[in-house]
């Protein structure tokens, strides 16, 4: 007896696993991603957002690290704990970078899959349109577009997910291109099924790989977005805790508090390898060519 569709979705489900399991780098970068996840969620037992990461003492300003068992990691020069920002800044971090990338891969599912299974001039109209911004620089977009709304959080979000589009859309329409004319999609449109149907039942999943890993990629990318407009005052604004903002105010007191600019520089590095090291880990196991 032939195995249903369940059982093979769930048997290329455990083969997908198996082979990111046994990347260690991958699984080194999963591990740094949920911890960043349960830091960023857990913050607030551990600090008060008010009196840890807002409140100003400039009577503790500028303790360094292991001064003071209150504050592991010092404090800076408005004497607010470094440890408590930089945790809440993750928080901040990751939920831009989550929420653009999930805009942008549902926007970039809808008009490249449109795209890619219309053809013809529906094809041509939102391809020209999309290389437009695609010819722009992704970060020379952003710092226009949030120069010209202002900054915060939604200006940011919107800035950045313009310029991860266009991006999500061609590759979605490429993975899409070699799909939507083999033997099973003709198959469901003979036995009677709509085009709707057609293309969100068997299309759109038969295509998610590349998507997949390219969203993982772009989180990374995203984070060094953000925090490069906050580094140049263009993003998140003081007091709320942003790590490129971070960065910016330490710019200063990089000579006598060395710290202030290494803790948050280290935390971006951190989370930009462990979601390359993740997006690289996906590739190589949903990647056919590399089966063995």
């Amino acid at each position: 007896m032939k195995p249903t569709e369940e059982y093979k979705k769930r048997s290329r489900l455990t083969f997908i696993c198996r082979r990111f399991s046994r990347n260690k780098l991958a699984m080194l970068g999963l591990v740094l991603v949920i911890a960043l996840i349960l830091l960023a969620l857990s913050a607030d037992l551990f600090f008060d957002y008010h009196d840890d990461v807002v409140l100003q003492n400039v009577r503790e300003r500028l303790q360094h690290p292991g001064v003071s068992p209150a504050h592991l990691l010092g404090t800076d020069q408005y004497g607010r704990d470094i440890l408590a920002r930089v945790i809440y800044g993750a928080r901040v971090s990751l939920f831009i970078s989550v929420t653009v990338i999930a805009i942008s891969t549902v926007l970039g599912v809808l008009l490249g899959g449109v795209a890619a299974y219309c053809g013809g001039i529906v094809d041509n109209i939102i391809m020209r349109v999309n290389d437009i911004f695609y010819s722009i620089p992704f970060t020379l977009m952003a710092i226009c577009i949030v120069a010209s709304l202002g900054g915060g959080i939604p200006n940011l979000v919107m800035a950045c997910t313009i310029g991860v589009v266009p991006g999500f859309a061609r590759i979605f329409r490429s993975a899409i291109m070699p799909i939507k004319n083999q033997e099973f999609i003709e198959a469901a449109r003979a036995s009677g099924s709509s085009e709707f149907r057609i293309f969100f039942k068997h299309i759109i999943p038969n295509a998610l790989g590349p998507i997949i890993v390219q969203a993982t990629l772009h989180l990374a990318t995203t984070i060094l977005a953000i925090s490069g407009l906050s580094y140049i005052g263009l993003g998140i604004e003081s007091p709320t805790p942003e790590w490129g903002a971070m960065l910016s105010e330490a710019r200063n007191y990089m000579r006598d508090c060395p710290y202030l600019v290494v803790i948050p520089g280290v935390a971006i590095m951190i989370a930009t390898i462990a979601f390359n090291l993740v997006g690289d880990g996906l590739r190589d196991a949903l990647d056919p060519k590399l089966k063995n």
